[in-house]
C-alpha cells in the first residue's frame, strides 16, 4: 500500500468558485511521483483557522505521509498560511523551504517574497508551496528527491546520507 497524500490549495478566491484550481492537480502530480496516493484534495479560503484544522485533520486524523499546501504565502495581508502551518508543526524543516526559494530565484525576481514553511507534525510532513502552478512545477522538480528521502526517514526508513553524485540527479552513498 503507498502511502498517502492530501492536498490543500488555500485561496478564498477558489474556494469562491472564481476560476480553476490549477495548482492542487500540480500538487497532486507532484505526490504521485513520490510514489504516494492521494487520498484528498481540497481547496479552502485563506482562513487561519480553517487552515489549522485542514492541515491537523489530513495529519492527524487521516494520517498522511504528506499534506501539500499551495498559496497564501506572500506578503499579502490576507496570506496566512505560514502562521497556521506554524501554528501546527512539530518540527521545522527549513532547509525546505529555502530550497524552493532558491529553485524559483531563476524563474521570477520576487523569490525572496515567498515566507513557505515545511516541517512535521506527528508522522506527516506538511510543505507549503506557492499557488502559481509554474511555481510549483518548478520548486517540486528541484525538491522530489528530498521529499522522497524525508519521507523515508519520517517513515523510520534507512537514513543513509543523500548526496549530489552528478549534476541534476540525486542519490544514496
Amino acid at each position: 500500500m503507498p502511502g498517502r497524500a492530501a492536498i490543500v490549495t488555500i485561496s478564498t478566491s477558489k474556494a469562491a468558485g472564481e476560476g480553476r484550481d490549477e495548482s492542487g492537480p500540480r500538487l497532486a502530480a507532484l505526490a504521485q511521483t513520490l510514489g504516494l496516493e492521494v487520498v484528498g484534495q481540497e481547496v479552502i479560503p485563506d482562513e487561519r483557522e480553517l487552515i489549522e484544522a485542514r492541515l491537523r485533520h489530513w495529519s492527524d486524523v487521516e494520517r498522511c505521509a504528506l499534506v501539500l499546501t499551495s498559496g497564501g504565502t506572500g506578503l499579502a495581508p490576507t496570506d496566512v498560511t505560514p502562521e497556521a502551518t506554524r501554528a501546527v508543526l512539530e518540527r521545522d524543516a527549513p532547509g525546505i523551504p529555502h530550497a524552493m526559494r532558491e529553485a524559483s530565484r531563476a524563474h521570477t525576481g520576487n523569490w525572496m517574497l515567498s515566507r513557505a514553511l515545511a516541517g512535521t507534525r506527528g508522522s506527516s510532513l506538511i510543505v507549503n508551496f506557492p499557488g502559481s502552478p509554474a511555481s510549483i512545477d518548478e520548486t517540486g522538480a528541484a525538491l522530489a528527491g528530498a521529499l522522497e528521502h524525508a519521507l523515508a526517514l519520517i517513515a523510520g526508513g534507512p537514513a543513509g546520507h543523500m548526496h549530489v553524485a552528478d549534476p541534476g540527479t540525486i542519490g544514496e552513498r
